[in-house]
């Protein structure tokens, strides 16, 4: 009685099994034909099985079935997103199963690769055409200014290929333009890793992000360091240096690479501009004068270059003023008309500079005031009376008691 009650639980589970690769088989027809849905029901209810839910190739028709979904859904909405993302969790669970062997066994259909642009039926239904369909939910929302969703098929396409440049460039530069920087580096940390590939904007974008929007110098002063490695002529990477180097204001390892910087391109403004700032800073007033100065005769249109040297100028008019108000009344008399002169002289070389600067920008009503009142100091008042109505014009005619 025993075996009798033995070989019909034997017969039974025979049965089941037999009954659930009928199942799996039915799904298989279902995805083919395009019915999807019920070929979800079947695969979900075959993956309840012991055997054919242990089975890597059940999960493998999971993922397939998914795919079929996510490719004939052309809404491109987060629902799609959602059946991509779904296919892909699901073809790595298959992978995990089969051993992690893109050689043989499943591993080899999970990554076969696709051919985009061929008949769908000659298509694998592989995770390489995941990726690919992904790609092109990405261009198409990207089209239609749709930048949000363009960047979510950008990021699930590249989940599946790390080493595809071309969709983890277009997902950092999306993601950073959204203000998803933590994303944006994500993808551009993701592209310092391939072997080969020119990374240079891909750490120019990593310094900006983390200096400026991150507010992180020291994280970005590390990917300069990084980059300065594998591109150590790069003129870019040695302005960031030095910015970077100002800001966590290690002024002596700045200096000494402006030096070298100045070295190897010696009529950069940008550098000239450091390079006269650190000396100002340091009390070299005639070697700051000197770089601000040079900035200007390399690029007459040097906004900064005019700017700096004339309120260097200025500010040395009034170290001059200063001393002379310093001294005693007999050495004033002597030296007062000298000195007064003296400063003067800085007033009026300033003026160029700063009429320059107004030209290049010439709605800063802040220079403006500046030439109302060294003309006014200077006793130029048919110049002075220009300003005057130029401000009057653009700040009022109370614009004296802002």
């Amino acid at each position: 009685m025993k075996k009798l009650i033995l070989s019909m639980v034997l017969v039974g589970a025979t049965t089941l099994a037999f009954g659930q690769k009928k199942v799996v088989r039915s799904a298989e027809k279902n995805l083919k034909s395009g019915d999807y849905a019920t070929a979800l029901s079947e695969i979900e209810a075959a993956l309840q099985d012991p055997e054919t839910g242990s089975d890597p190739e059940t999960t493998l028709l999971k993922a397939q079935i998914y795919l079929g979904m996510f490719s004939s859904d052309s809404s491109n909405t987060m629902e799609t997103l959602e059946k991509g993302n779904s296919s892909f969790d699901t073809f790595m669970e298959a992978f995990k199963m089969g051993g992690e062997d893109k050689e043989n066994g499943v591993g080899k259909d999970i990554w076969e690769e696709d051919i985009p642009g061929a008949p769908d039926n000659l298509r694998p239904n592989s995770i390489n055409k995941l990726k690919n369909v992904s790609f092109d939910k990405a261009i198409a929302q990207y089209n239609v200014d749709d930048f949000e969703m363009a960047y979510e098929f950008f990021n699930l396409a590249g989940m599946v290929d790390p080493k595809d440049t071309t969709i983890h460039y277009n997902a950092g530069f999306l993601a950073n333009d959204l203000g998803r920087f933590e994303d944006a580096k994500k993808h551009f940390m993701t592209l310092l890793d391939v072997p080969g590939y020119n990374k240079l904007n891909a750490y120019y974008f990593l310094v900006q992000i983390l200096s400026t929007e991150q507010k992180n110098p020291e994280g970005a002063y590390d990917i300069v360091m990084r980059a300065k490695e594998e591109y150590p002529s790069d003129k870019v990477l040695a302005e960031y240096e030095i910015q970077l180097l100002l800001q966590l204001n290690k002024m002596d390892e700045a200096m000494a690479q402006i030096k070298e910087a100045l070295a190897n391109d010696p009529e950069n403004t940008s550098l000239l501009l450091r390079s006269g700032y650190l000396k100002e800073q340091s009390g070299d007033i005639d070697g700051a004068l000197a770089d601000y100065k040079k900035s200007v005769e390399i690029d007459p249109n040097f906004y900064e270059g005019n700017y700096y040297t004339a309120a260097l100028l200025i500010e040395r008019a009034r170290e001059v003023l200063s001393e002379l108000n310093s001294l005693s009344d007999e050495e004033w008399e002597k030296r007062s008309q000298s000195m007064g002169e003296e400063a003067n002289g800085y007033y009026a070389d300033a003026v160029k500079y700063f009429e320059k600067a107004l030209e290049i920008r010439p709605d800063d009503t802040g220079i403006m005031e500046i030439l109302y009142q060294i003309h006014t100091r200077l006793k130029n008042d048919a110049e002075a009376e220009k300003y005057n109505k130029k401000l009057i014009e653009l700040l009022g005619p109370n614009w004296m008691d802002r």
